[in-house]
């Protein structure tokens, strides 16, 4: 099949790359990359634009397949490359309609040092393309353009920002009707300032729990530039610069939020003529999109899948058999969450690292921080319309009238949940209510704050033990953070930001369903913990897993759940059926049951959904489950005057390539609880240099 495509591959790439005249063509050999002994990318440029240049292609030879699934989709042709599960994706980015805003706003929307960064990184993509040809997954995907880039990040934030929920219950049972899996479970993020600390520094948990691979899994990289871009951190494929880390100076974690960040609306349809609502009074035409995708069945065999969908004033609207839904939301209205980014990882103080929060890009997202003059800050983010207090926003609204026809104008950034310096000396956030984000005394009240937001009210598990752990301390020494980052014990009363009532699965009565009375008694022996040899847990995350099967496959991932007894019931039911056909018994040790895999190497892991030290697992052989989400790349910070002392750890490696050393070679370290230590001492690095190279 790759031989037919030859001559598309030699016409554009015989042509000088695609940049704008603005921007002068990068040399590779001002790009300077330094592997280190765990094959991690320093990037030493003299300009931005050229690290940019090298962070495309040092994650290109890592993972350029990832890379590719998000530009791919964009541009509808997944499908063909990856089947089903890439025509899902296909599908909610036709759905989402990224280049829509794109296009829009492309002239006005991008300050010309950012410009310039986002050029550097397509060079670098696409010469990366031009000199491995065989690693394209589909031929005409290049020369990508920076437009492809941006709609990538639209697409991602759009679904962070959780759209996909309202869509699937929109379309129930379709062909996306599996978009949530793989999707981010939750992460962690603590700030200690030296009112908490024994040693008088201050702490950073940069702890986001991501898919453990694909375009949704974290790649550490450092950046050098004698412009000033110095960062050491994560980013996901496709990414312009890193997402979180820190700088000599400053860092930070980002944690998804669930406030109210998407409306939907219900058009009233003419009685008679065909794709026609009501507007204030008119009846204006909806705009008919066709979507027609080529689906991979095998090597070249494709079926075809066709869909309408539309577009009205409100945005994209989808139809099903109860008529006609709009779905408004801001995070395909604003394309600036890639240069926001960029000036937060340039922020050398917090004054600085403010203004790039007021650039106001990024839709959604918790951010937490500290850095090294002690300062900490918690800002639960949003793109908030100004929306009318009149109307039930959380609700379905009516889809004729002006009046919830809010503009893409948004509330500032002051009026945003946020917590800066608190007298007791922490923040956090693991995915719960911001207005649990400190000690108690020193909360946000909800009363000060718009409701029209819908920012949740609900607790986590991981929050709620959070808090058990914390008040055991009135400082903490280092070994104690360590200790309460990596806690795999549920809290004393169990709730989830989705299951409010998961304790009851603990209590069940067995006299009451004698069928599953030998998994209740193994339950009622549990001490809640989900360490990996735990004996007991297995049953009850069998059990929870069971639970979030059933709020996925009915979209209601995001909502506050109350499950009835016999539901939870069955939950114990499948728990106990999996553990005897696989295991012959219903207490092993939880690491027979998952095992953290790739490659040829398995290893035993502990565990679970919404603990601190989190890991989600899906079907792998035998009865067990591979871990796919969860604990993945972690960074921990000490800041001081003197600097920033920075460890950091992945789940497998600094490569996705099987053929590389670096594949899993994090993994037994990653598994003891390890972490290597990374530097901005560019004589440290050269000195333990693995390699030292130019993009070719």
């Amino acid at each position: 099949m790759k031989y037919l495509w030859i001559i598309l591959l030699l016409l554009p790439f015989g042509l000088p790359a695609q940049t704008a005249p603005d921007f002068p063509r990068i040399d590779p050999t001002a790009i300077t990359i330094v592997r280190d002994a765990w094959g991690v990318p320093h990037i030493y440029t003299q300009t931005d634009a050229q690290a940019a240049y090298g962070l495309a292609w040092a994650h290109a030879e890592d993972d350029f397949a990832s890379i590719q699934i998000p530009l791919l989709a964009v541009n509808g042709k997944l499908a063909s490359v990856k089947g089903k599960n890439g025509a899902i994706l296909d599908v909610l980015a036709f759905i989402i309609d990224p280049g829509r805003a794109v296009e829009a706003q492309w002239d006005s929307a991008f300050s010309p040092a950012f410009r310039a960064v986002l050029d550097g990184y397509t060079q670098g993509l696409n010469a990366y393309a031009r000199a491995h040809p065989d690693e394209m997954l589909r031929k005409d995907a290049f020369p990508v353009s920076e437009k492809d880039i941006i709609k990538g990040y639209t697409l991602a934030l759009s679904l962070m920002t959780n759209v996909q929920f309202d869509i699937q219950r929109i379309l129930g049972n379709s062909l996306v009707e599996d978009q949530g899996r793989g999707l981010p479970r939750g992460s962690n993020a603590i700030a200690l300032s030296s009112r908490k600390t024994a040693d008088g520094n201050t702490y950073l948990a940069v702890n986001s729990h991501q898919p453990l691979e694909g375009p949704f899994s974290w790649y550490e990289v450092h950046i050098e530039s004698a412009e000033g871009w110095r960062f050491i951190g994560g980013v996901f494929p496709g990414g312009v610069t890193p997402f979180h880390g820190t700088t000599p100076n400053l860092g930070w974690a980002h944690t998804l939020n669930y406030p109210d960040l998407d409306d939907v609306y219900k058009l009233t349809m003419h009685p008679s003529e065909k794709n026609r609502y009501r507007f204030d009074g008119d009846w204006l035409a909806l705009e008919e999109r066709k979507l027609k995708l080529g689906v991979k069945l095998w090597w070249f065999l494709k079926f075809p899948y066709r869909r309408t969908f539309y577009w009205s004033k409100y945005g994209t609207t989808l139809k099903n058999d109860q008529g006609y839904y709009a779905i408004r939301f801001p995070a395909n209205l604003n394309i600036r969450a890639a240069e926001q980014w960029y000036w937060m990882t340039k922020a050398q103080n917090f004054d600085e690292f403010r203004r790039a929060l007021a650039i106001q890009g990024i839709p959604g997202i918790n951010t937490v921080y500290a850095d090294r003059e002690d300062n900490i800050f918690f800002l639960s983010n949003g793109l908030f319309p100004d929306r009318d207090p009149a109307y039930e926003w959380q609700a379905v609204l009516p889809g004729d009238t002006s009046a919830t026809l809010w503009p893409p104008d948004f509330m500032p950034l002051d009026s945003l949940v946020q917590v800066t310096n608190p007298a007791s000396g922490y923040v956090f956030n693991f995915n719960n209510t911001p207005f649990n984000a400190t000690a108690p005394e020193d909360n946000p009240d909800p009363a000060n704050y718009n409701p029209t937001m819908g920012y949740i009210t609900r607790n986590t598990a991981r929050s709620l033990r959070f808090g058990e752990l914390i008040a055991q301390y009135d400082k903490l020494s280092y070994d104690d953070f360590l200790r309460i980052k990596y806690d795999q014990t549920y809290p004393a009363r169990l709730r989830t930001n989705n299951i409010a009532n998961l304790e009851d699965l603990l209590h069940l009565d067995p006299a009451r369903y004698p069928d599953i009375a030998a998994a209740i008694a193994v339950l009622q022996r549990w001490n809640r913990s989900t360490e990996v040899h735990n004996r007991q847990a297995a049953v009850f995350n069998l059990a929870l897993r069971y639970l979030l099967d059933q709020l996925e496959a009915t979209g209601r991932m995001d909502y506050n759940n109350t499950f009835p007894e016999a539901m939870l019931v069955d939950a114990l039911r499948f728990a106990q059926k999996h553990l005897r056909k696989h295991f012959g018994t219903l207490e092993i040790e939880l690491g027979r049951l998952q095992v953290h895999q790739r490659g040829d190497k398995a290893y035993p892991v502990g565990g679970g959904f919404d603990i601190l030290a989190q890991m989600v697992g899906r079907k792998y052989k035998d009865g067990k489950y591979r871990a796919w989400v969860g604990e993945s790349y972690i960074q921990l910070l000490r800041y001081s005057r003197d600097g920033v002392e920075i460890e950091s750890a992945h789940c497998y490696g600094a490569s996705s390539r099987p053929e590389s050393p670096h594949y899993t070679d994090q993994m037994e370290m990653f598994l003891r609880r390890e972490r290597k230590p990374m530097t901005f001492d560019r004589e440290k690095v050269f000195a333990d240099a693995e390699r030292v190279y130019h993009p070719e």
